[in-house]
């Protein structure tokens, strides 16, 4: 069972946008122009999706060179963009509002007790380059069972909803260490949802499974016991006879040994317990092992949502929403409101809208939101104070401009 307790404010706002324009017109403060509002809307969506499509083409240009999955020929003399991939896929995580995981913070994740009942190593060495993003940070709450079920406990733990992570491997990765079947050089990016930050490490390729101290014990504690009954019961005839034929032949007694045909099956016997007694406690080592990875296996099928290229087209599609979803609450505030707002004013106001009305604790990306739209024409400032201009001039504005991205230049 987990209890999500309380989340710390975040640029992510966990609402879709069509889902924001029905919750603005709850207000009935649109009562007379909800048709052009959401005629507004549905146009605004349009030139963000067309503008998101060029970054999406731009990112398929630049990962193509090192995409795993590629089915396509390389053609050299293609022009090269200067911007790297992982430089237009920073600005899109961005975008997406999306926030770096730190070195500290993974450094911390990884000396963090795990979540789950194994313990993960990862071998750094074996990369060049490695990105970690999350969204939706929060702090959770889990009951999970003690000591063979005997009894249970509730943990707390930071748990982020969605985390980017993207590999480069190092030109002189060794790929005969068998661990892993990525070339050197290559490259990985995944997305995984509900991941909690003291297992970041299981999201790694190249993550080994490893025995906590309580598996090793509950594997060497009833080895101990049962090899001690063993050597008790079935072995000590052997060793016994092992023992008079070593003393005999390095001249440590006189006395000779007979070999008949009772005292070797009693050696038989005796090494054979001893082999099925050790073939036993390899096949416990190795089941358990498989039960940890099994585990480790069944966490990633369900917290992967994408691999690679798929990526990035998740991405554009979160991000397009975030710029929707700013674009239409930073225009409505101030349609609605009978006197301009400054930007501190507006931003507080969309804030408290969400606290209040919504119990939703966001940080509101009004930086973002008014580079939009005054980059739209939608809004207008003058000493410091903005308003937003009519739905009916926002909608002509929007359908020009949506009429001249296809026409030719002039020659």
């Amino acid at each position: 069972m987990i209890k999500q307790e309380s989340n710390k404010n975040f640029r992510f706002i966990p609402y879709r946008k069509h889902d924001i324009v029905e919750m603005c017109l709850q207000d009935n403060k649109l009562s007379s122009q909800e048709k052009e509002f959401r005629d507004l809307y549905y146009m605004l969506g349009s030139i963000f999706h067309f503008e998101f499509h060029q970054v999406i083409e731009a990112l398929k240009d630049s990962y193509a060179p090192v995409d795993p999955d590629s089915d396509t020929r390389p053609y050299n003399n293609a022009p090269l963009d200067n911007r790297s991939f992982v430089e237009l896929l920073g600005g899109l995580l961005e975008k997406a509002n999306y926030e770096r995981v730190t070195e500290a913070d993974l450094n911390q994740a990884l000396n963090e007790a795990s979540l789950f009942k194994i313990r993960l190593h990862v071998d750094f060495e074996d990369f060049s380059e490695v990105l970690l993003f999350c969204r939706g940070e929060s702090i959770k709450q889990e009951t999970i069972s003690g000591f063979m079920g005997l009894f249970s406990k509730t943990i707390e733990f930071t748990n982020y909803e969605r985390v980017v992570v993207y590999i480069r491997f190092k030109e002189t990765y060794e790929q005969s260490t068998g661990r892993l079947s990525s070339k050197p050089g290559s490259t990985l990016l995944k997305l995984f949802q509900n991941v909690p930050k003291a297992d970041l490490e299981m999201l790694f390729p190249n993550t080994c499974v490893r025995m906590r101290t309580i598996d090793k014990l509950l594997i060497g504690i009833p080895a101990l016991v049962s090899g001690g009954i063993i050597l008790t019961t079935k072995l000590s005839a052997s060793l016994i006879l092992l023992g008079s034929l070593f003393g005999f032949w390095l001249g440590l007694s006189s006395q000779p040994v007979e070999l008949n045909k009772t005292a070797l099956m009693a050696l038989l016997a005796g090494l054979g317990a001893l082999g099925g007694y050790l073939w036993k406690q390899f096949n416990n080592f190795k089941n358990r092992k498989l039960r940890f990875m099994q585990e480790l296996t069944q966490n990633l099928y369900f917290k992967n949502l994408d691999n690679n290229a798929g990526v990035f087209h998740r991405l554009a599609n979160d991000a397009e929403e975030e710029e929707n979803k700013e674009a239409i609450l930073a225009y409505y505030f101030l349609l609605i409101s009978d006197h301009p707002l400054s930007k501190k004013s507006l931003d507080q106001k969309i804030e408290h809208w969400f606290s209040s009305k919504w119990e939703c604790e966001i940080d509101f990306e009004i930086d973002d939101a008014l580079e939009k739209l005054i980059a739209l024409e939608l809004i207008e400032s003058a000493n410091g104070k903005l308003t937003a201009i009519s739905i009916e001039s926002a909608i002509k504005k929007l359908d020009y401009r949506w009429d001249n991205y296809f026409v030719p230049p002039e020659t």
